[in-house]
């Protein structure tokens, strides 16, 4: 099945035409696309998308930080969510990362979907301005980047729910992604790539903020990545 409308070396070139506008993005490199996928696929994948929250095989997180639900691991997958989750981790997407980002050590995908996967915020929920997690539990690998995936067909810019880049030293918001259907964000993770959206969702009780959520590592990375902190450690 093919999930976009360009063919794989085409996929490779555009990642190769768009790494100067990633890797020079404001406040850390970052980029999104629009109507990178194939809608018909994104809607079957809706079709399958569940309340999560209501089995052993979600997360759901509340405390200070964030409030959301998350799957684990490819439990709470439809075939066609599955599908397409392992079309993401294959080696041509892998190629169109390492082409974008620049990234000079060989990208490693996660099947595990460690922290990843499926994530649903209700109205109210929010997750507070953040870097990520540095190291894959199992792998020992380095996280290095984000891909999202976001589903949320007619969001309207009232609702929130907004991917907020910040500056590096968290004096301000320095971009804003609105999470809306057949969008793809993806950033670069370090110690200073802080984000999240921390304003409670205000969309109707009816409607949630969901996205797909998928993480690439490296065996190592750059120094300049690492706060002076973590690499005492």
């Amino acid at each position: 099945m093919s999930y976009l409308d360009r063919s794989i070396p085409e996929l490779i070139e555009l990642g190769k035409q768009k790494h100067a506008e990633y890797a020079n993005a404001h406040p850390f490199p970052h980029i999104y696309f629009d109507d990178f996928f194939k809608p018909e696929i994104l809607h079957a994948i809706l079709g399958e998308f569940p309340s999560l929250g209501g089995s052993k095989d979600d997360v759901f997180y509340s405390n200070p930080n964030e409030v959301k639900y998350a799957s684990k691991g490819e439990y709470r997958f439809g075939p066609q969510t599955r599908a397409f989750m392992h079309f993401l981790n294959s080696q041509p997407f892998l190629e169109f990362l390492q082409e974008l980002t620049g990234i000079d050590e060989t990208l490693v995908p996660d099947p595990y979907f460690e922290g990843g996967g499926l994530h649903q915020i209700r109205r109210g929920g929010y997750l507070k301005v953040h870097v990520d997690f540095h190291k894959h539990k199992a792998m020992n690998l380095d996280r290095r980047i984000n891909v999202l995936v976001y589903l949320n067909e007619d969001w309207k810019e009232e609702y929130g729910g907004h991917l907020d880049l910040w500056e590096r030293d968290m004096s301000a918001c320095a971009a804003k992604i609105l999470p809306v259907f057949n969008r793809m964000a993806i950033f670069s993770t370090t110690d200073f790539s802080w984000h999240g959206h921390p304003d409670p969702l205000q969309c109707p009780e009816d409607r949630s903020r969901r996205s797909l959520a998928l993480y690439y590592y490296t065996n190592g990375r750059p120094d300049s990545e690492v706060s002076d902190k973590n690499r005492q450690r």
